[in-house]
């Protein structure tokens, strides 16, 4: 994770910068030093801070970066984040990307508390997906648990999900379940996507330990449900938004997952000013 967090940073400081940030060079002189203020504009759920950290830090190790408030934690509008003191230079050339994270993370951490309070009082949780940007799937899942989410697999290395495509080419659901029993381990959980109720009879009697309800109806999905018992868990899938996810947890399902988690969460709006 440190890895992986120390080369987005260098790569994105270096597509903001390239050879110098030649407005800061012309203006401000090389000794000047500042304090800067990173402020929320309006209320939210925080995640990112110490990666911000991190940003200035890449560009003068002697920047002085104290925060205010720690990831998960909820900000009001108007609160300060965290002080920055260093190098006017230093400071400019890294609020850009230091506040790009940070807006994006707060954005989906802000995004999933409100899914997740909306499913208070029910057994649902909310899940995130794979629907995540190319090179950030690590932290945009942080920041989903940050909002108080949960994680489904990473990728497509530590989960088994069956879904409709490798349905279609194995040539149906019990062709599927036969080839994966074939290559896994006995003991490893195998979640198989159904579309219809005949699909769910189908996967529980192939042996799946997870079903996922795809597009489904609440009306459908409680019936879904019913046939399931409390044999596996079941998750729910597919058009999930924050008007209806209060209606699918009362189906009865365990989880419920929601792509728009990490790829329609709006950024936050964060700000950082000189003092």
């Amino acid at each position: 994770m440190e890895h992986l967090i120390e080369k987005l940073i260098e790569e994105a400081l270096f597509e903001d910068i390239g050879p110098g940030d030649i407005t800061s060079e012309a203006v401000i002189p090389d000794e000047v030093s500042s304090t800067a203020e990173i402020i929320a504009k309006q209320d939210l759920v925080l995640a990112g801070v110490l990666i911000a950290r991190e940003v200035f830090r890449k560009l003068d190790p002697w920047v002085q970066f104290t925060p205010l408030a720690h990831d998960g934690s909820r900000v009001q509008s108007g609160s300060i984040i965290a002080q920055v003191q260093g190098r006017t230079r230093m400071l400019l050339a890294g609020e850009r990307v230091a506040l790009n994270l940070m807006q994006h993370l707060s954005g989906i951490a802000t995004l999933t508390s409100r899914f997740v309070d909306a499913l208070k009082g029910s057994r649902a949780e909310i899940l995130d997906t794979r629907k995540t940007l190319p090179g950030l799937r690590a932290l945009e899942k942080y920041a989903v648990r940050m909002g108080g989410g949960r994680n489904h697999r990473f990728g497509l290395y530590d989960g088994i999900l069956i879904k409709d495509n490798h349905i279609k080419a194995a040539g149906g659901i019990i062709k599927a379940m036969a080839g994966i029993r074939k290559k896994v381990h006995p003991l490893l959980k195998i979640e198989v996507e159904v579309k219809t109720l005949d699909e769910v009879r189908e996967a529980m009697a192939a042996g799946a330990t997870m079903i996922l309800l795809d597009n489904m109806q609440p009306a459908l999905m409680k019936q879904a449900v019913g046939i399931v018992g409390e044999r596996v868990l079941v998750e729910a899938s597919g058009n999930v938004t924050l008007d209806n996810v209060k209606a699918i947890a009362e189906t009865g399902v365990d989880f419920i997952s929601s792509g728009s988690l990490t790829h329609s969460a709006p950024a936050a709006d964060i700000s950082m000013k000189i003092k």
